[in-house]
């Protein structure tokens, strides 16, 4: 077969990539923007073309063949180049296109504002689509330029970039103390209810600097810090939060610090993106303006920006 051949089928070959990459037709359509018929046919082209089957296919399961692999082993890197290539010419010109990315839930909630009325403001070329969750988006399988996470990454696929460490705190309501008495000593804290972050049946524990942990104790899991938030309003227990969630409750005493003394680990406030792919220019300002406005909300000084933060 001549190469020719080959290049004639880059459709092909993208949508095999993706579908090896996500793990099904439907994930890789989604990522490269076509439909789940499309991408397979575009696989069955390529695998006549090359005369080899490079998926054994059954209702539930996709797999590789040895041809498969090999022909994914020599391809990937060369689509990498040619993705990378577009992102260097990308880079030079004006901020523009659509940005696909994922955000913490209600940490994330904070960063609306400033992203509405600044960062479009400034990037009208922009189009987003922001996703709001505390689950761990799978960043390829869902198409998604990039994912901005609390907490350490669990895909050894992607790239991270810590843009800031979170303080943490334990807090609960006045009706909590008024019931319990205040806590006085981190020991205590084992001992009282939570409101528990469980995602998958799996409590996260309350971290402390020095490298101690703890699983809480409690009878309400919940999968996403509002919710949290709310039940340690309610009283139901004691909630272990990113402090700038609960900032404005512990201005107004609404809610109150428990322990303040006990020095918990901070947070990493990551953003992921695709081993292997360059992030685009736009990613890389909204990136940047993200960082900027997390650094501002720290340091408490949002109503001192002109018109929109520092931008690369």
């Amino acid at each position: 077969m001549s190469v020719y051949g080959l290049l004639s089928e880059t459709a092909g070959l993208l949508a095999f990539c993706r579908t090896v990459e996500t793990g099904s037709f439907t994930a890789a359509a989604r990522s490269i923007g076509t439909s789940p018929s499309s991408a397979s046919k575009a696989v069955s082209r390529l695998e006549a073309v090359l005369g080899a089957k490079l998926f054994r296919r059954t209702t539930r399961t996709l797999t590789l063949t040895q041809e498969g692999e090999t022909l994914f082993e020599r391809v990937r890197p060369i689509l990498n180049l040619i993705e990378q290539a577009g992102d260097v010419v990308q880079f030079n010109q004006n901020t523009s296109g659509k940005l696909r990315v994922s955000l913490p839930g209600e940490f994330g909630r904070r960063l609306l504002g400033p992203i509405f009325e600044r960062f479009m403001a400034v990037h009208p070329g922009v189009s987003l689509q922001l996703d709001m969750t505390d689950r761990h988006a799978d960043v390829v399988r869902d198409g998604y330029d990039a994912a901005f996470r609390v907490g350490y990454a669990d895909q050894n696929s992607l790239v991270s970039r810590t843009l800031a460490q979170l303080e943490m705190v334990v807090v609960a309501s006045p009706s909590f103390e008024a019931i319990r008495g205040t806590p006085a000593t981190v020991e205590m804290l084992r001992e009282l209810p939570f409101a528990r972050y469980s995602i998958g049946g799996r409590a996260y524990p309350v971290q402390f600097a020095d490298g101690t942990e703890f699983v809480p104790i409690g009878r309400l899991d919940l999968d996403t810090a509002a919710a949290i938030h709310q039940a340690a309003r309610s009283g139901i227990g004691l909630a272990y939060l990113i402090k700038l969630i609960v900032q404005e409750d512990l201005a107004r005493g609404t809610l109150f610090e428990v322990v303040p003394s006990a020095s918990l680990k901070r947070m990493p406030f990551q953003v992921l993106h695709a081993f292997g792919r360059m992030p685009t220019h736009r990613l890389q300002v909204f990136t940047e303006f993200v960082a900027e406005t997390v650094r501002a909300l720290q340091e408490r000084d949002l109503s001192h920006w002109p018109s929109g933060p520092p931008l690369p």
